[in-house]
């Protein structure tokens, strides 16, 4: 009996891949835990592996196509078995009774906005990924009014959801209703009202004909698609954006004898293990030990509660050719410097080849971000959701500074903690962001740490 060949899930978050390129021919004769085919997430390219013996008979399935996960796309058997198209079943996942359900009535600054495809309203006849019919449901989305991207715009994804959460403008009941009526959509309404309310005299003004049409053609160099990589940060940070309370607090380290320490480190153990600590390491090891110390830093918001976290889970921001990318060290604070900057490198180097593992880049506790290397002071980040804060990371530039009565040059370093002020105050904050300037400047304090 043939064995069907499917597409993997590949982490928690992924629904679906594109298909880069098959790696064998159709009637090719493969063994099991043979790469056969290679697929793209929003974050690296995989192999996926044969999972039987036999000859393959490959689908309608061409490279560059987009499929969720778990579709069925080659049977592997005799030579007279044939891949069959299965209904929809070997196009899109079959979902419960339970998933088939939609959403109920939309909330005010979504459910108000038209649907660009006419689709049924409360989302009957609609393919959404179980993840995005989940947070539909959270958030009383109406699916019918949610534009699809997924498997070649015809499957609602969880990020299509996300990003119409985040695109929804706020407007008077007035004006929802005679966006309504005369068919205005709200996202082309700029509002005149407070803190950009869209008032009924918008709608008015929005409805009227333009007298004349500026074509922008002209003026454009180049369109870069939103897509992969690039889309999935401009989601996730408008979603940070608009839904968490920012506050940054800023900082100057004095890292003369950071830096000294580094430097000893470094000549002692360089060719023993094979890479130089750098100060991203030392300041991860003084992070972690921060963590531990204050714990409501290591946290994230649940929907009715805020969750201290277990396990220190550390995100380092990375910038690679694919776009903005975090890897993950798990347990950071557990791991020796050596463990910690061997275990960093590895990711580092699969995430710039595109070559990242499914958890590489996912369930971080706290992110630390450094621009220094670009000659930069100090800046905000956006927080990585569903993490409580970021740090951000300037350069250290020599300064003349008041040192013991007097006036020197040393080595500042600028910190920069953003936090969502949802999950802890000011003071607190500034007692972690304190803490790590105070290791920062006598590191020997690690040791106690």
């Amino acid at each position: 009996m043939a064995e069907d060949f499917f597409i993997p899930k590949l982490g928690q978050t992924v629904e679906e891949v594109t298909l880069v390129k098959w790696l064998v021919e159709d009637g090719a004769r493969v063994s099991q835990g043979q790469p056969i085919m290679e697929v793209e997430t929003d974050k690296a390219v995989f192999p996926v592996e044969a999972n039987a013996r036999g000859m393959i008979h490959i689908g309608p399935y061409q490279e560059g196509q987009v499929l969720p996960v778990l579709t069925v796309v080659a049977v592997i058997g005799k030579p007279e078995d044939k891949f069959e198209v299965k209904g929809t079943s070997s196009s899109l996942p079959s979902l419960s009774d339970e998933e088939k359900v939609s959403s109920a009535a939309a909330t005010t600054g979504a459910s108000f906005l038209p649907s660009p495809t006419g689709r049924r309203a409360g989302g009957e006849g609609l393919f959404a990924s179980p993840r995005a019919r989940k947070l539909a449901g959270e958030k009383n989305v109406d699916l019918a009014v949610v534009p699809p991207t997924g498997y070649g715009g015809a499957r609602i994804a969880e990020r299509d959801v996300l990003a119409f959460l985040t695109q929804a403008p706020k407007a008077t009941p007035v004006a929802q209703r005679m966006a309504a009526e005369i068919g205005v959509d709200l996202r082309t309404v700029v509002g005149t009202g407070p803190a950009g309310r869209i008032g009924k005299e918008d709608i008015a003004r929005a409805a009227q004909p333009q007298s004349s049409i500026v074509n922008p053609q002209s003026e454009i160099l180049e369109r870069i698609p939103l897509k992969g990589v690039r889309a999935i940060i401009a989601e996730r940070v408008a979603a940070s954006v608009h839904t968490t309370a920012r506050v940054t607090l800023v900082t100057e380290a004095d890292a003369t004898d950071f830096i000294v320490v580094r430097t000893r480190i470094k000549e002692k153990v360089e060719q023993d293990w094979g890479f130089a600590p750098g100060y991203n390491d030392l300041l991860a090891r003084i992070v972690t030990a921060a963590l531990r110390r204050f714990p409501y830093m290591n946290a994230r918001l649940a929907l009715d509660a805020i969750e201290i976290l277990s396990h220190v889970h550390l995100g380092m921001a990375v910038d690679t050719e694919r776009g903005l990318l975090v890897p993950v060290i798990r347990d950071a604070d557990q791991k020796s410097l050596r463990q910690f900057g061997a275990d960093f490198r590895a990711l580092v180097e699969r995430a710039r080849n595109g070559r990242s593992l499914p958890d590489d880049l996912t369930g971080g506790t706290f992110t630390i971000t450094n621009l220094g290397m670009y000659d930069i002071d100090a800046f905000t980040p956006v927080i990585n959701l569903p993490e409580a804060a970021i740090l951000g990371v300037g350069r250290i530039a020599p300064k003349v500074v008041a040192y013991h009565g007097e006036a020197a040059i040393r080595q500042m370093w600028t910190l920069s903690l953003v936090f969502d002020h949802r999950l802890t105050d000011g003071a607190p904050a500034a007692r972690f962001l304190q803490a790590i300037k105070q290791i920062v400047e006598e590191p020997y304090l690690l040791l106690t740490a």
